[in-house]
């Protein structure tokens, strides 16, 4: 391809690092995306972005399916080449984009890791080596809250005071695109919430809206939580790498799975759209598919005699 052709890459990432202030490692990725593009097209015998139509695109993305490129990063390079198309064309210099109808292979949805019901127990009864210390009465409550409302990392540690309604055991949550929703506060997670604020009362709060603060009295971090909950998991000996989110999803699994309720555990858990809730009836039926295979007579495996 001509230099005036592959400038044209330059310009549109000049362009992402003044409007978009992107990471120089994000516009890395974009430029090796579009000069991965350019390699195919003198592969092609094509010398001109003009030249390239959408069956091209289509035979691009086959080629980097067949050499081992996962479905998700094929998916950020549509992305990537869809953006440039659009820069080209807002300079006059393509007038349709080929990439724009392109589809990636969809990508195969993960199964949530969660905790079953006693582990969840475990992870927040208290041992003998918590009584006394205030920031397991903090980190009770914070885990209290993530089992018993669902919440996010991101809602839980920005909470403030003002969102709890402890008379109307109810928080109020700012999510994803700044929606709000309601939530229900269980009893145990009231509980840990009221004995945690008596404690929060008596440290040096420098932030004083923050309902969970740190030792040095600024508001907890997502980071601080992450590893307090890796290493209370590590303490007591659970043989899965435990997160945050996995309380969330826990939180999940168990309500659907008590309850079989998904428009009411999608309004629980914020997901704008239902197909994102409904990862969580395959795990209710993996539990089903268990119980039926260890109590239907057809289907237990015959014991040796």
């Amino acid at each position: 391809m001509s230099p005036a052709t592959l400038q044209a890459i330059e310009d549109y990432l000049a362009r992402l690092h003044t409007e978009r202030q992107l990471s120089p490692h994000t516009l890395n990725n974009y430029r090796r995306d579009l000069k991965q593009l350019a390699t195919f097209c003198l592969e092609q015998d094509l010398t001109d972005w003009t030249q390239l139509d959408s069956q091209h695109i289509r035979q691009y993305v086959a080629q980097r399916h067949r050499r081992g490129l996962a479905a998700k990063s094929l998916q950020r390079e549509l992305s990537a080449l869809r953006g440039f198309f659009d820069f080209l064309i807002r300079e006059g210099s393509l007038s349709a984009n080929p990439a724009r109808d392109v589809q990636a292979p969809r990508v195969k949805r993960k199964l949530p890791l969660t905790l079953d019901v006693d582990k969840t127990a475990a992870l927040l009864d208290e041992t003998a080596e918590d009584a006394g210390d205030p920031l397991w009465v903090r980190d009770r409550a914070i885990l209290e809250l993530f089992y018993s409302s669902g919440l996010r990392l991101s809602e839980l540690v920005q909470l403030d005071l003002g969102q709890l309604d402890l008379r109307e055991a109810r928080v109020r949550v700012h999510g994803k695109g700044d929606k709000e929703r309601d939530l229900p506060i269980g009893r145990q997670a009231l509980a840990a919430i009221r004995t945690w604020l008596a404690v929060r009362q008596d440290m040096p709060l420098e932030n004083k809206q923050a309902l969970f603060v740190s030792r040095h009295g600024r508001r907890i971090s997502g980071r601080n939580i992450q590893k307090r909950l890796r290493d209370r998991a590590r303490k007591l000996g659970l043989d899965v790498p435990v997160h945050p989110h996995m309380l969330r999803h826990s939180f999940a699994s168990h309500l659907l799975e008590s309850s079989g309720d998904l428009r009411a555990v999608q309004e629980l858990l914020g997901h704008a759209d239902i197909s994102t809730t409904q990862i969580y009836t395959h795990l209710d039926f993996q539990h089903l598919a268990k119980v039926y295979d260890q109590a239907h007579p057809r289907a237990r495996k015959k014991r040796r005699e």
